[in-house]
Formats: C-alpha cells, sequence, structure tokens
C-alpha cells in the first residue's frame, strides 16, 4: 500500500521538502449528490468540508442536527433502515453515501447499499468488526503482529474476576461491543476492576458488555492516526490527540471526548512512521482476509516508553478528532472519498494547511450520565464570527429559528491559528461567547501539550 509523505503529520513545526504535498483531484464527473449518515459534531464537520467542494450538488443530512440545517438539507430517515436508505438513495439519485457513525456500519448499512451499485465511503459489516467487538480486535492485532496491549477474553463474571485476582490492577475493563464510547473502564485498584465487570455483566451496556475483553494499562501519551483506505491505498491524515475524561487533569468518567487538537506536538518522526507501518499492516491484513475496506481506519495509539502500540481500531472518522482534522485539510474531500468508494485512491495525495486547530468540547452539565435538554443556547453567531472559528453541532435542534441543546455534547468549538497558543486561547475565547444553562466543558484542552512530553510522566 501507499502512504502518501510517510513523515508528514500536518505539523507546522521543521517542515521538510517532502511535507509539501500539492493536490491531486480525482477524476471528474458531473457534480454528485451526496447523502451522509449521522447527526453528531462529526457529521457537521463533514457535512461543512463537502459543501465547500465544487463537486458537491445536492447534500442531504440523515437525520442532521441544527448546525448541518444550515449548510445542507436534513432528512428524517431511519439510519439503521437500509431499505428505506436505499429508497432515498435512488429518489434523490445520489451518487455518494458517506456513513458517519459506527453503529450502521457494524449493521451493515454499507454491505447493502454497496451491493446495490451504490459508491459508498464506509467499510461493511466485515471490516466495521474491528470496532464492533474489541475481542476481534485483539485477536486481528495479534494475528498481524500489531503491538497492542496484553489481554484475555471473557464470557462470564467469575472467570474475569479470576484473572484481575491474578493479574492485579491497574488494568483496563472494556465492554466487547459498541458502548457510545462508555464502554471503558481504567480501573486504578482491584476494587474499582470488579465494580466494572459486574457492571458489564449485569447488562450496564447491554448486548455489548455480555464478552468483556480485560487489558493491562499502558503509559504514555495518546495519539490518534485516522486514514484514508479503499482497502489496497493507505494515505494517514494528520494526528490528532483527544482527551476522553470528563475532568479536568484527565480526572472522571471516560466520554465521548472532551476536546481535541491536530497536529501533536510531543509525536517525534520516528514514532509517526512507526503508527503509519502499523496502518499499512492493519490495511494488507484486511485485503489478505478478503475484508472489502473503504473508508476511514481509525488508529487509538498510546506513546510508550517502548514505542506506539494501538489501543483500539475504530472504522470511522473520530469524533472529536474530526473537528480539528478536516478544517486542516486542504485536498477537496469530495474528490477523495469518491476516489476511496471506486477503489482509486492511488491517484490522491492530501495537502495540509499549515495551521494549528483546537476544538473544545461544551457539554451539558452531568454529561456522560443523566443530562437535562431543551436549553435555549446564546452566543454561536458570535463565536462564529471571531477570526479562525468555526462552531460545529453536535447535540442540537432548531426550533422557531432558535437553537437548544438535544444532547450530552453539544457544541465543537473549533480555532485554528499560525501558533498552538494563538489556536488555543481563540477557542476559549469563543467558548466563553457562548452560553445555556447547564454549559460544561474542561478548560484544560492542550494544556499538557504545551509543557511538552515531560507532562505525562509526572
Amino acid at each position: 500500500s501507499r502512504s502518501g509523505s510517510r513523515g508528514d503529520q500536518g505539523r507546522p513545526l521543521r517542515r521538510r521538502p517532502e511535507y509539501e504535498t500539492t493536490c491531486c483531484k480525482a477524476r471528474k464527473g458531473t457534480n454528485v449528490n451526496i447523502l451522509l449518515i449521522g447527526s453528531g459534531g462529526r457529521e457537521h464537520a463533514i457535512a461543512w468540508a463537502l459543501q465547500k467542494s465544487p463537486n458537491t450538488d445536492v447534500l442531504y443530512v440523515a437525520p442532521g442536527n441544527g448546525g448541518t440545517a444550515e449548510i445542507a438539507e436534513n432528512v428524517d430517515l431511519d439510519i439503521a433502515d437500509g431499505e428505506a436508505l436505499l429508497s432515498f438513495v435512488h429518489e434523490r439519485n445520489i451518487g455518494l453515501v458517506v456513513i458517519g457513525p459506527e453503529a450502521p456500519l457494524v449493521d451493515g448499512v454499507a454491505d447493502l447499499l454497496r451491493a446495490d451499485g451504490v459508491p459508498v465511503f464506509g467499510p461493511n459489516a466485515d471490516g466495521a468488526q474491528l470496532e464492533g467487538s474489541k475481542a476481534y480486535s485483539k485477536a486481528f492485532m495479534e494475528a498481524n503482529d500489531i503491538p497492542t496491549a496484553a489481554y484475555g477474553r471473557f464470557d462470564d463474571d467469575a472467570a474475569a474476576l479470576a484473572y484481575v485476582r491474578e493479574q492485579g490492577a491497574p488494568i483496563v475493563i472494556k465492554a466487547d461491543g459498541l458502548a457510545a464510547g462508555k464502554g471503558v473502564t481504567v480501573a486504578l485498584t482491584k476494587e474499582e476492576a470488579n465494580e466494572a465487570i459486574c457492571e458489564c455483566f449485569d447488562g450496564r451496556f447491554g448486548e455489548a458488555g455480555s464478552t468483556v475483553v480485560l487489558e493491562e494499562m499502558m503509559t504514555g501519551p495518546e495519539c490518534s492516526m485516522l486514514a484514508f483506505t479503499d482497502g489496497v491505498t493507505m494515505i494517514p491524515m494528520a494526528p490528532s490527540q483527544d482527551h476522553k475524561r470528563a475532568y479536568e487533569n484527565d480526572e472522571g468518567p471516560n466520554t465521548g471526548g472532551m476536546g481535541v487538537y491536530s497536529p501533536v506536538p510531543i509525536v517525534t518522526d520516528e514514532e509517526h512512521a512507526t503508527m503509519v507501518d502499523i496502518m499499512e499492516r492493519a490495511v494488507a491484513g484486511l485485503r489478505e482476509e478478503g475484508i472489502d475496506y473503504r473508508g476511514v481506519l481509525y488508529g487509538g495509539f498510546m506513546l510508550t516508553p517502548q514505542g506506539p502500540k494501538l489501543l483500539e481500531f475504530n472504522a470511522r472518522f473520530g469524533d472529536p478528532e474530526t473537528q480539528v482534522v478536516l478544517p486542516r485539510l486542504e485536498t477537496d474531500l469530495v474528490d477523495v472519498m469518491v476516489a476511496t468508494a471506486q477503489r482509486r485512491l492511488s491517484e490522491i495525495e492530501l495537502s495540509w494547511r499549515p495551521e494549528w486547530a483546537v476544538s473544545v468540547v461544551l457539554a451539558s452539565e452531568g454529561y456522560p450520565g443523566d443530562y437535562a435538554k431543551g436549553f435555549e443556547i446564546t452566543g454561536i453567531d458570535e463565536a462564529n464570527a471571531l477570526p479562525g472559528v468555526h462552531v460545529y453541532h453536535a447535540g442540537t435542534k432548531v426550533e422557531d429559528g432558535k437553537v437548544y441543546t438535544n444532547g450530552g455534547r453539544v457544541l465543537n468549538v473549533t480555532a485554528l491559528g499560525g501558533t498552538f497558543e494563538e489556536a488555543r486561547d481563540r477557542a476559549y475565547e469563543a467558548c466563553d461567547l457562548i452560553d445555556w444553562d447547564g454549559k460544561f466543558m474542561r478548560r484544560d484542552i492542550g494544556a499538557r501539550a504545551m509543557r511538552g512530553r515531560s507532562a505525562w510522566e509526572s
């Protein structure tokens, strides 16, 4: 496979000649009608990038949110109903379907559409199992010599509890299936581990917790590498770094992500090359298994003292990583996605804007637990008016021209800047212009990165 410019993580520091890539346009046809599936901040960011393209005719988003309604046509479709989606595709002459969330991928929506000849950006159900089953993913890593944490797979609580007694703590407990980013517990004591195991098997995560994966706890900063792949060619995107914990200083429960930045200043060229190599190995392994993987492959890495190791795979764009990666992408996203769907990704090279990007998640008080909805949001227009700022809607709805909260993670406030500090300061300036009853955010997004690698060792 081809990885593009291997050393390029899209960072503006220490730029070398091979970092300078140019956009190689995919072959042009007529403009396409596009159906984007999803309703979160990730989908608003994807919709924003698709709508910028001169190759987009009409953009539909199902079901969308308050932000996508401003730039596309939201449609009320059940995204789990493949037949309904297929009917809509034929009725509206859709030339490209982009699947944002993981659940419809795991459920085989891409398979159904692709079997009918529809160009789809998103892997088939077999490929989506890399995210849909952590046990499957770990076995795949082992089979392809991908460095990762030691682990055990368990189908009953007694065996899992016995493993904890044997291995001790700290230890990581993961519900096997999809749990909206909330099925992972980093247990520092045996008691915490036992409680997390019992929660899984007692049904807190439904069927997703009927199998549990227990892993050794690795140490080091985390880093995400998303890559476009058509199953043959793999092109990495600029790395990003998410903040999973709900509260400042990386405390509290895991969430879907509370903030993110790109590029990642602490990643060395050697570490970046290792991550690219791991992603290439994964694409080759999928191809050897005969899996039709056309979309985004997301590698979540831990930068350990022994080198990068893989924490997990995701089968789609990350959320909120997409909200900092796509604003920095200069290459036409429609070109990239159509080429991916048509297995022509070898024709594409990615070009990145030199700015830094920082995004802060504004959430509802109580998230990731219980939270109230329906509060009016003010200040979005004022925040968007700041230079380099874009507010992506996640859990919002619009009624009578007003925007209301409608989810746990409500808005992603993204800012670009010439330096990391400028982007970060601008993002928080925009956050402070936005308000609603119960607004909640972390105020330390990117703080560790500004202190350097030693911040993770203290």
